[in-house]
């Protein structure tokens, strides 16, 4: 379907008008034009839909809005969220600030050391916890969190030997205060509703903290509501159309969608039953449109073509005729060349043959687009899905930033390139090599720190930190942080996250960390995959019992060896890999070596594993290694083993 066919379902006159609001504000405008006759919000739970239509979105909204005025909210304190994806998240975070409170979402995976630092950052006076287990992370830490008033729980199960005590109120609770107060005083949330203003600041969302202490963002109703504008001018969505949640709701892309696209958008807010059940529920519900991270596309990249080398003959010889007339038509477009007639046949009848049900079995047929951000993500990921007929592009966008602002066109898709600026939004390249964007989305600064928010915002430009530049069609091509490019002893300039997206790309290796930063040569630490590599394990019957055992086999390590050579085959010769180790765990966001979002730790990883680096640039073929692991309950571990030091 074209872009301008379904553009016409948005009433841009209308759109426009929006960005005199507050979020709030929108969901009421909304409610008054949509009512209850167009569904706002699907839930699945026990494997029923649940639906809400904009009228119970409000209502709902409107209640938890006065239950928190009931306790004693006021007007510009500060609400946490720590919340999953589901419709009591959304009523949550907008009925918060529909009385001028400003929401904090934190990821649910978080410890409670991580939770305690994001509420004593900003003081928030209540907070918002989904379930028995945030319960408990912020029970067991309540004597450093003396400025929250009151915890919500969301989820009651599990929580019945908890009612007595006074610092905590469970969801439906709350909901029945506001009901009370709304009897009460019926013009209360109007009044309260119509008091905030666009430029006000509507949330605080944690940088990933790549680099050091996570900064806080600083987004306004504003900043949200003229992204939405953005996408709902270019991307093939309109009013009814589904969107789907499965984004931690603390992560930018989930909130812009939530509280921004959908809700100016009319679109309908969709929450699967778990992650489990994420692909059988978008075969049910057929989403519109996705944007989410690298990560999920690198795994389902990976997961089809595991599945595809245990299937029968036949089947490999079709599958593999398919991504060879794919690609070179993927190749042949993104290079603006014609496709010849007898290819496109070709790509015609492998595509009802082989993609079309590929496809469909892993839940993506409906898809109009699909998009991938946060981390950058290798160009054959972008080819490997686009050959089989999704519509995968890559994008690009910072929380600050308000969101996604650089997007691929659909007529003029580059795998390497993140694409054009959306409209109203300028991008530029400075004489560093640094990308800096300047537009209405960017957000207002950073949470009680001038220094740092003067340093990235400059004349209305903010300065991203990312090294890019722009090709002769106007595209821009991220190289890397600006931090972390390297140089090697010999001068040689490269970017780290350009080797490890392709690492990446193998269904054997989960992670890559590349290291070489002035030295002779480029190394890398690797985490193997452990599903797919234990299945292949299985296959050949080679015995192991945990990660570390497998990673230390000597076929698996052959095996990573064979998938780094092929690798370093598509790399300059500087920038190819000489030696690597295959770690012997996970790199962890609880061991903090990842952000929440799945970023590398860089500068934490190098110190963590100094010992294991220098080998590399050593002599050595092996090391004895102590490490220590941190569990989920706050508990370490230790772990003892020998890592060798392999040659590629």
């Amino acid at each position: 379907m074209s872009d301008q066919k379904v553009n016409k379902k948005i009433d841009l006159q209308y759109l426009n008008s929006l960005e005199q609001y507050t979020l709030p504000q929108v969901l009421a405008k909304q409610a008054e034009r949509l009512g209850d006759k167009h569904v706002a919000i699907r839930e699945k739970a026990y494997g029923i839909w649940e639906r809400f239509t904009w009228k119970d979105y409000l209502k709902y909204v409107r209640q938890v809005a006065l239950g928190l005025k009931s306790l004693g909210l006021k007007r510009g304190e500060n609400v946490g969220l720590i919340l999953d994806n589901h419709a009591e998240w959304l009523f949550s975070e907008l009925g918060a600030q529909a009385v001028g409170g400003v929401t904090i979402p934190l990821f649910t995976s978080a410890v409670a050391k991580e939770l305690v630092y994001g509420l004593n950052r900003v003081n928030a006076a209540y907070v918002f916890a989904q379930d028995q287990e945030q319960v408990d992370k912020l029970l067991e830490q309540r004597e450093q969190l003396s400025h929250v008033r009151m915890v919500i729980y969301v989820d009651p199960t599990g929580m019945r030997t908890y009612r007595d005590n006074p610092w905590l109120i469970s969801f439906a609770q709350l909901l029945e205060l506001g009901e009370e107060l709304d009897n009460e005083q019926p013009d209360l949330f109007i009044k309260e509703l119509w008091e905030g203003r666009p430029e006000e600041v509507a949330l605080m969302l944690m940088t990933s903290g790549t680099t050091g202490l996570p900064k806080m963002v600083m987004l306004s109703h504003r900043n949200l509501t003229e992204m939405a504008r953005k996408w709902l001018e270019t991307a093939p969505i309109g009013v009814e159309d589904n969107w789907i949640s499965i984004t931690p709701t603390a992560w930018i892309v989930d909130q812009m969608w939530g509280f921004g696209v959908t809700l100016s958008g009319g679109m309908v807010m969709n929450f699967p039953e778990t992650l489990e059940t994420v692909l059988e529920d978008f075969r049910e519900i057929g989403p519109t449109v996705i944007v989410t991270s690298s990560r999920f596309w690198e795994d389902l990249a990976s997961t089809i073509r595991v599945k595809i080398s245990d299937a029968g003959f036949i089947k490999r010889a079709f599958y593999n005729l398919s991504q060879k007339v794919g690609a070179a038509v993927v190749d042949l477009e993104s290079e603006g060349k014609p496709v010849p007639a007898h290819l496109r046949l070709m790509k015609r009848f492998t595509y009802w043959l082989v993609s079309k049900p590929l496809m469909d079995r892993v839940g993506c047929l409906g898809f109009r687009a699909a998009y991938t951000g946060g981390h950058p993500i290798s160009p054959d990921v972008i080819r490997f899905f686009r050959a089989n007929g999704l519509n995968l592009k890559q994008c690009y966008g910072l929380t600050e930033a308000g969101g996604i602002f650089q997007v691929q066109p659909d007529n003029e898709v580059k795998p390497e390139t993140v694409g054009k600026p959306l409209p109203r939004t300028e991008v530029r390249i400075t004489d560093e090599q640094e990308v800096t964007v300047k537009s209405d989305s960017v957000f207002v600064g950073y949470y009680e720190n001038p220094e740092a928010t003067q340093e990235a915002l400059r004349e209305g430009w903010f300065y991203t930190g990312d090294a890019g530049y722009l090709d002769e069609d106007g595209h821009l091509l991220i190289i890397g942080r600006k931090q972390d490019i390297m140089r090697t002893r010999e001068g040689e300039a490269f970017s780290p996250d350009f080797i490890e997206t392709r690492l990446k790309f193998s269904p054997y290796i989960k992670e890559a960390v590349i290291w070489g930063e002035g030295q002779p040569y480029i190394t890398a630490f690797i985490n193997i995959d452990y599903g797919n590599v234990g299945n292949w394990a299985e296959e050949r019957k080679i015995p192991y019992t945990t990660y570390t055992d497998l990673s230390q086999q000597p076929q698996v390590e052959e095996l990573i060896k064979g998938e780094v050579r092929e690798v370093n085959l598509q790399l300059p010769k500087p920038m190819q890999i000489k030696k690597i180790i295959l770690l012997y765990k996970l790199l962890d966001p609880d061991d903090e070596e990842l952000t929440r979002t799945g970023k590398v730790r860089r500068s934490f990883v190098f110190k963590q594993y100094k010992e294991l680096i220098d080998a590399m640039y050593s002599d050595k073929k092996e090391l004895r290694v102590k490490g220590q692991v941190r569990y989920r309950d706050g508990t370490t571990g230790t772990i003892e083993t020998t890592v060798r030091i392999l040659e590629i």
